[in-house]
């Protein structure tokens, strides 16, 4: 274990002597980590001066679990290796038009957009374009250019094609029971609504009722059955943890119990097949803006079966929002769809092919010949960090962050990055601490996993670097956070 690392005095936040700051600081984190319950935790940490030195580090160079501190890797890569306003094209492909009938299938195409759903893409929502306020806005879009061709109806089937990635949608590390929820959605080269529906569900009229459980966006598709009863005040409501679908159909139903006075709440539940669900949406459009379709509605990943019609030109095309639009999801909400969407556009852009495993080689080599770090102080699994398999150093981390902070694609990824007050995952963290305000950090968390990785701003162009993983706990979340923030606001306050 490397922790005695000398601590220089790093901050001019009312500074101690030097010798006494770093002795201070040094004793305060050792003394809570080394102590119950703490001690029999498996506890990593690495803190760079504003000068890149690693000023204290505690097994910084050992293996954590990261959990959605993964997403930084992602983020990071995409942000230096793409301009701030790349964007991807959706497009629709089909013909001949005759006599305002489109002959044979209308094929809906996608090229890896996360973003066609509703959603705010920054942390001040009144400003102008930041939110999206229609998941259906960019199919409305593809319609009305459809319209413009003279369009009127369809006389074959409506095919959502994902087949721009590769046509695994599932991945293999994934627990069984998270691929019900939005944070495992399945990902493809199509989407829409994060691929998930979301249930909203409270309390019934009365005790004995069913809970009101309404469900968004309703596209007609979804098989449901509510067996879920509402029960007197204060009792348990466990309606959230009690969705499930027949696997591989639209065939959903709840249980359980909701309390009277229990508020509303909302579950967001990933579907199978996510070209099929976009398909879907936009036969939806279609029919709002009245164009009838004679066929059914069908989906696949099959890169060839469309080809010939793909090479043609399109008949109307959609664009996504741009990169930096993509970040901002990943790192401040922790959108696990996205992380893993845009890890396989890496692949796509940069390496064989979109898939996990080429995305995942891109982002090693980005670390190891970009960023420098040492190759065996990271194994990647996906993009998100949903997978325990992921494993990332604290000094990995603190080295791809300062990497970063150094970058001219830097104001593509620090706004995605939560701050400490600011609405996301930071929001309610550092508050009457002196550096609230000055963390900007990404948050992790799975089973027997916390994890923090950012920066301390200084002011002048100057910050602490830091990485902190625990793996192993069994504490509370409350203990746990309260832990990792007391020592973030040590290192800075380097005094008792």
């Amino acid at each position: 274990m490397n922790k005695r690392v000398t601590l220089l005095a790093l901050l001019a936040l009312n500074p101690p002597a030097p010798a006494v700051a770093q002795k201070d600081v040094v004793r305060r984190i050792d003394a809570r980590l080394n102590a119950v319950p703490f001690n029999r935790q498996f506890w990593g940490m690495a803190v760079l001066d504003e000068g890149g030195r690693l000023v204290y580090g505690r097994n910084q160079d050992r293996l954590f679990v990261p959990a959605s501190n993964t997403k930084l890797v992602v983020s990071a890569v995409a942000s230096a290796l793409l301009p701030p306003d790349w964007r991807v094209k959706t497009s629709l492909y089909g013909g001949p038009v005759v006599g305002g009938v489109l002959q044979g299938d209308l094929v809906l195409y996608g090229r890896g957009d996360p973003t066609i759903d509703r959603r705010c893409y920054a942390t001040d929502t009144t400003v102008a374009g930041v939110c999206d306020t229609d998941p259906l806005a960019r199919l409305r879009q593809l319609v009305d250019g459809l319209r413009a061709k003279g369009v009127r109806a369809v006389a074959g089937n409506i095919v959502g094609d994902g087949s721009y990635f590769e046509p695994t949608m599932v991945h293999p590390n994934w627990e069984s029971f998270d691929l019900n929820w939005w944070y495992a959605a399945p990902v493809s080269g199509l989407g829409f609504h994060d691929n998930s529906v979301d249930f909203e569900w409270q309390p019934g009229p009365a005790l004995g009722a069913p809970a009101i459980i309404t469900m968004t966006p309703d596209l007609g598709d979804i098989g449901f059955e509510n067996r879920t009863v509402t029960v007197t005040p204060g009792s348990e409501s466990d309606v959230g943890d009690r969705f499930f679908r027949q696997p591989g159909t639209l065939q959903i139903w709840a249980e359980g119990s909701v309390a009277l006075d229990n508020p509303a709440r909302t579950e967001s539940f990933a579907l199978p097949d996510p070209n099929l669900y976009a398909a879907r949406a936009l036969r939806q459009a279609l029919s709002e803006a009245g164009i009838a379709v004679s066929g059914t509605t069908r989906s696949t990943t099959d890169s060839l079966l469309y080809a010939q019609l793909r090479a043609s030109p399109p008949l109307a095309e959609a664009v996504s929002r741009p990169l930096r639009d993509w970040i901002f999801p990943i790192l401040n909400t922790s959108q696990n769809w996205f992380a893993e969407m845009l890890l396989k556009q890496l692949g796509k852009q940069f390496g064989k092919g979109g898939s996990w495993p080429d995305g995942l080689e891109v982002e090693r080599r980005f670390l190891i010949d970009s960023v420098r770090i040492d190759s065996t102080q990271f194994s990647l699994s996906d993009g998100s960090g949903l997978s325990s398999s992921n494993l990332v150093s604290p000094l990995a981390f603190t080295q791809l962050l300062r990497f970063m902070w150094h970058h001219p694609h830097y104001p593509t990824f620090a706004p995605g990055m939560p701050q400490a007050g600011l609405p996301g995952s930071l929001k309610n963290r550092f508050v009457g601490t002196p550096i609230a305000g000055r963390v900007r950090a990404k948050t992790g968390s799975i089973s027997r996993v916390y994890t923090l990785s950012g920066y301390v701003e200084l002011g002048n162009g100057k910050a602490l670097t830091f990485s902190i993983e625990a793996n192993h706990h069994a504490e509370t979340s409350r203990t746990m956070l309260a832990a990792i923030d007391s020592m973030v606001v040590d290192l800075v306050r380097g005094k008792k």
